[in-house]
């Protein structure tokens, strides 16, 4: 996987990277080449463009913890799966040399001692060190699928820390009845982040294989639903593919890298696939 890791970078220069700074007057010494011909134009003197090295990617980790990502039927829960994903381009990220910070969107946990705005359960900053990677990976493993989904208010956040254009994975289910999270992604990418959104979703969601008469009930309140799955399988069905469909449109309208994900496909081969494409089209 790390021979593919660049991936991550849309830039086709991976690593460090010069990033235009400010304009110094032109002294004996400084080089012809970064000379400013447009400023020269309007003020008659000559100007050199300064560059500073652009320190190495910053990665921001939201990962959705609330309640409808507890749900699975198979080897992992979404949030486990998200978890999972999330621990491994930590992992690789690091390695690089590049920094990580995570956000767990949710509901607080109680006794928390962090003074956190709505929406989000856990911050860890921005490190690039071994230590870092267990603390994210200790916190996922801690990470407990509950509670209504607030997105956009970790979206939010994930926007006052990002600081600097940077990398912004967004781990998430989607089911959010506020219908904020999108204008919350773009917005990200409306301030040059590389926004990618890995949407997970298990395979009974999308399938919906129930034949006999059930019982729903919601994993983020107390509703609860007794249906005949035979007789609303294809509205069901219809309604997911309009909501699947009108995501990617509006996701990639707005150059949002959107990749739906069913939860029965390997970690290790979705993450190589997608780093492996995203290489591709640096």
């Amino acid at each position: 996987m790390e021979g593919v890791l660049t991936g991550l970078h849309q830039s086709p220069v991976h690593g460090q990277s010069v990033e235009f700074a400010e304009h110094k007057e032109y002294a004996p010494g400084d080089e012809i080449k970064h000379i400013d011909w447009r400023a020269y134009a309007k003020l008659d003197k000559y100007y050199v463009k300064r560059f500073e090295m652009e320190t190495n990617l910053r990665a921001l980790l939201v990962v959705d913890g609330s309640g409808s990502m507890a749900y699975g039927r198979g080897a992992m829960t979404k949030l486990q799966y998200g978890a999972v994903c999330a621990g491994a381009l930590a992992y690789l990220l690091v390695r690089q040399g590049d920094q990580v910070g995570l956000i767990v969107a949710g509901d607080a946990d109680a006794g928390s001692t962090e003074r956190l705005p709505s929406g989000v359960r856990s911050f860890l900053p921005f490190a690039a060190s071994t230590g870092h990677v267990q603390e994210v990976l200790r916190r996922l493993d801690a990470a407990v699928g509950r509670g209504p989904t607030d997105l956009s208010g970790a979206l939010d956040f994930a926007a006052e820390k990002a600081g600097r254009r940077g990398m912004v994975v967004v781990l998430s289910d989607l089911f959010d009845p506020t219908e904020r999270s999108l204008p919350a992604l773009k917005m990200l990418r409306g301030r040059r982040h590389d926004v990618l959104l890995l949407h997970l979703l298990d395979r009974e969601e999308i399938d919906f294989p129930f034949d006999d008469p059930t019982r729903f009930l919601s994993m983020e309140d107390e509703r609860q639903i007794d249906a005949q799955p035979r007789q609303i399988r294809e509205s069901y069905l219809q309604e997911l593919r309009r909501f699947l469909e009108d995501t990617r449109r509006e996701l990639t309208r707005a150059d949002v890298d959107y990749v739906q994900i069913p939860t029965d496909r390997a970690p290790d081969r979705v993450l190589l696939e997608l780093l492996a494409r995203r290489e591709g089209s640096a």
